[in-house]
């Protein structure tokens, strides 16, 4: 069995469970998940299968969504609901105006501190491994891109008032420091509440299964008919075609001569990774530009 199987993934369950359940169920071994999610998150987990398994880095450098619950007048230990508060502020006095404001200053570039609970390693051991042994080491900042975020819901009209909001972000973005950071530019604490992702690898909630539904399709020989083939979810790389007898030299492993490749000439970068088809739209695979040599060179070959 060879693609992408979108799953929702449940609260509470970690990513690795989900492998491991999915691995039950299909009875086989090569399974990979393009992103992990938080076990409190809820939300798109593309798992790819088989041959598959060899876009997984390639989806996860595309663009992730999510919906976010912050929770104004808390801080936790953690950056989200689940952890220790460690600071409280009441008579929080904030406007839908201020909170619009505040979420645009976002949109771009910025500069990002790992939270201490994260899988980041420093000096070969992971950071929330440290953090729960009661040890706080310095991070650098990192750079991640917001490419849009939105307001959803705010709902001031309490003791600790809650915003709903809407992100698109580069890989890499932890959310829940993004919501500390908002807080920050409101001038109160802040912790995330809820999350859920809702695109992945180009993947929505509307082509996910649940885990129920994955055992019973399964059981009725109908889950092949719901994966998603590979290069669907890398659409995202540019595309070149290829004749078919020059084709069948490229799924051999063999270079390709650019002259061959029908393309967008602005396309044909040094370094470029493209999805290389036949002129049938088989997929053969992903291939790398080569311009001092001429030749789009194979990376991941798909061979039939």
């Amino acid at each position: 069995m060879d693609g992408i199987l979108a799953v929702w993934k449940p609260e509470g369950w970690t990513s690795h469970d989900v492998v491991a359940k999915v691995r039950r169920i299909l009875k086989m071994k090569r399974i990979g998940h393009a992103g992990t999610l938080d076990p409190m998150v809820t939300g798109v987990l593309p798992l790819c299968l088989g041959r598959a398994t060899r876009v997984v880095e390639y989806i996860q450098e595309r663009p992730k969504a999510y919906e976010a619950v912050l929770q104004l007048g808390i801080a936790t230990d953690t950056e989200d609901i689940t952890g220790t508060v460690i600071e409280r502020q009441s008579s929080i006095a904030v406007s839908e105006d201020d909170i619009r404001e505040a979420l645009e200053r976002f949109i771009g570039e910025i500069e990002q501190v790992p939270p201490m609970y994260s899988a980041i390693k420093i000096d070969g051991k992971r950071l929330y491994e440290l953090a729960r042994e009661g040890k706080t080491v310095e991070r650098k900042s990192r750079k991640v891109t917001i490419h849009q975020i939105e307001l959803i819901e705010a709902q001031l009209k309490q003791e600790q008032p809650k915003i709903t909001f809407s992100v698109v972000c580069s890989k890499g973005t932890y959310i829940r420091t993004l919501c500390v950071d908002i807080g920050k530019a409101l001038g109160v604490p802040a912790t995330m509440a809820h999350l859920t992702r809702t695109m992945s690898g180009g993947i929505t909630k509307e082509s996910c299964l649940s885990l129920e539904q994955i055992e019973q399709l399964q059981l009725a020989g109908e889950l092949s008919e719901h994966l998603i083939e590979a290069d669907h979810a890398i659409t995202h790389l540019k595309q070149a075609v290829v004749p078919t007898a020059i084709g069948r030299l490229a799924l051999l492993g063999q270079k390709v001569g650019l002259e061959h490749a029908d393309m967008n000439p602005d396309d044909m970068k040094d370094g470029q990774f493209v999805r290389l088809y036949n002129v049938e739209q088989t997929f053969l695979g992903i291939y790398q530009i080569d311009t001092s040599l001429a030749v789009i060179k194979p990376v991941k070959v798909f061979s039939t």
